[in-house]
């Protein structure tokens, strides 16, 4: 009865938002032609007229985020002084990893790598298939699943966790920022802004359920001759929403902690299969030279656009993981937020910015590091393949392997599993969002934004499949982009403010202190005057 009589009480965040994409859906169902040539439009237009932006903003957050953990800010801890952490650390990680990027990583963990090795990235003069291309693919590939994509995670988490916890604000997007608008407006405004953080969201997660399935497609297709089309990959969908919704009926501590727990071990299990029966030495051996070379070349990276050359290879790959991420922040920043109480600014920058992107690049390398052996030493095609159906980028790999229908099915069971969680914390978190920061959003709130999302997903791929997945993270981010910076600058000034309030409080303490020193010392002093004193 009670989530009932809050589903009718939901304010124009929930309502605009969802006529929003549910009009999407209805534009994408009916007229699929019409959608996809309008997305390949706003694609091209965005990349060429805005990638530039999307590269500074991120390398902005970077350096934020940096600045953060070597400060004196970096001691504060998100919550009341004296807290302490809600969920242990192997659990915050798992959590972190599976809702950050597991399932997108386990698709693009081989086939980006091989992508790039059978086309270099414009501007280095490397030819395809060679051992220079394997280098520059590895490191590429290491800098797009590295500390740039999780800055802008850390960005929103730090973020909306210290005004959360610190300030006792809600757990919306729009409690982070001062609009500096009249008061009349500021309700209007901030409105308007968590209805941005909510479409930005709602497209960043369908976006990467739409990876799962068609990767979950792409491995039946491959194991088992099933189809790729769109009746299976709706068929996925369907079995996919129906599984996440089930475990969003069990709340944070319960579905999503031993979800996560299980994501993270199975990940583990799989990546220590595929290096120690695979090429070991040249795994480790091609880590380690991947990571000196991202470490050697992490602001080139950082900075490299090709407007003297052309080619759309930077707009094509590192502007839209940007975008995406971007798009995604909303969801992982509320999440990060909410199980990182009680730990320090410091060491929340560090742990998630530097775990999870280790553990993403050690997969990368890997999987990728296998699949560059193959094909380099033992005469596969595997980067062909690649190029034929993305999707079947991990289940060619794992084919020449033992135990092949073993682990190719215990990849589908992963890649599930990750889509589960990633879209149970998401409806957990867009429910939050919709609900006016409600930590406990009711299971109406949960159903209509899951099923939203499984819809999109499904449009985007049967009217564009890849192009229109990349195309609305990218056009969601825009707008967030700017919301994003603004909360930067709104933290640090807070930050600035309680710094300057604590040194006042430590030096009136001081003061206090040595007040209090100075009256016992004239209280001692006068008792041995007294003492001292001879008597009549």
């Amino acid at each position: 009865m009670m989530d009932r009589k809050k589903a009718y009480q939901k304010g124009p965040v929930f309502w605009v938002s969802a006529v929003v994409i549910l009009l999407l859906v209805v534009w994408g169902a009916v007229v699929p032609d019409s959608f996809a040539s309008v997305a390949n439009s706003v694609y091209s237009f965005t990349t060429n007229a805005f990638g530039w932006f999307y590269l500074l903003s991120v390398v902005f957050f970077v350096l934020f985020c940096m600045y953060l953990a070597i400060s004196k800010y970096g001691k504060i801890r998100l919550g009341k002084d004296g807290e302490r952490p809600e969920y242990p650390f192997f659990t915050w990680i798992g959590m972190l990893f599976s809702a950050g990027f597991g399932v997108g990583l386990v698709f693009w963990g081989v086939a980006e790598p091989m992508t790039h090795f059978a086309n270099p990235p414009a501007g280095f003069g490397v030819e395809g298939e060679t051992e220079q291309a394997a280098k520059l693919a590895m490191r590429y590939s290491f800098f797009h699943w590295g500390v740039h994509q999780w800055s802008v995670f850390t960005v929103v988490g730090l973020v909306m966790a210290y005004f959360q916890y610190r300030k006792d604000r809600k757990s919306l997007i729009s409690e982070t920022i001062s609009t500096g608008t009249p008061d009349k407006r500021k309700k209007s405004w901030r409105g308007i802004i968590n209805i941005l953080a909510v479409i930005a969201t709602v497209m960043g997660v369908a976006t990467s359920l739409g990876f799962g399935i068609l990767q979950i497609n792409g491995g039946l297709n491959y194991m088992y001759d099933l189809p790729q089309n769109a009746t299976i990959q709706i068929v996925i969908t369907l079995i996919l929403l129906v599984l996440y919704m089930t475990s969003s009926t069990t709340g944070l501590n319960k579905g999503i902690k031993y979800l996560s727990n299980l994501n993270l071990a199975l990940a583990l299990g799989l990546m220590l299969f595929v290096l120690f029966l695979g090429p070991t030495v040249f795994i480790l051996e091609s880590f380690t030279v991947a990571a000196g070379g991202y470490i050697q070349k992490f602001i080139e990276m950082s900075f490299y656009m090709t407007p003297y050359e052309g080619g759309t290879w930077v707009k094509d790959w590192t502007v839209f993981y940007w975008a995406w991420v971007i798009a995604w922040s909303p969801f992982i920043g509320s999440f990060v937020a909410r199980v990182s109480r009680g730990r320090s600014i410091r060491e929340m920058i560090f742990g998630v910015l530097i775990v999870p992107p280790f553990i993403a690049m050690v997969w990368i390398a890997v999987f990728g590091g296998a699949a560059f052996h193959l094909d380099l030493f033992q005469g596969t095609a595997i980067a062909d393949a690649v190029n034929e159906d993305v999707t079947s980028a991990l289940f060619v790999t794992l084919e020449e392997f033992p135990l092949t229908t073993i682990l190719s099915t215990l990849s589908i069971f992963l890649i599930c599993i990750f889509l589960v969680t990633s879209a149970d914390s998401a409806t957990f978190v867009l429910g939050m969002m919709t609900s006016d920061g409600d930590l406990n959003p009711t299971l109406f709130s949960k159903l209509v934004w899951g099923t939203l999302i499984a819809a999109i997903s499904a449009v985007l791929i049967i009217s564009s499949g890849l192009q229109g997945l990349q195309t609305a993270s990218l056009v969601s981010a825009l707008p967030f982009t700017v919301i994003l910076i603004i909360m930067c600058f709104n933290l640090f000034k807070s930050l600035r403010r309680d710094a300057k309030s604590y040194e006042v409080e430590k030096e009136r303490n001081l003061l206090n202190k040595l007040q209090s020193t100075s009256n016992k010392q004239k209280t001692k002093i006068s008792r041995q005057s007294n003492d001292d004193t001879p008597h009549r």
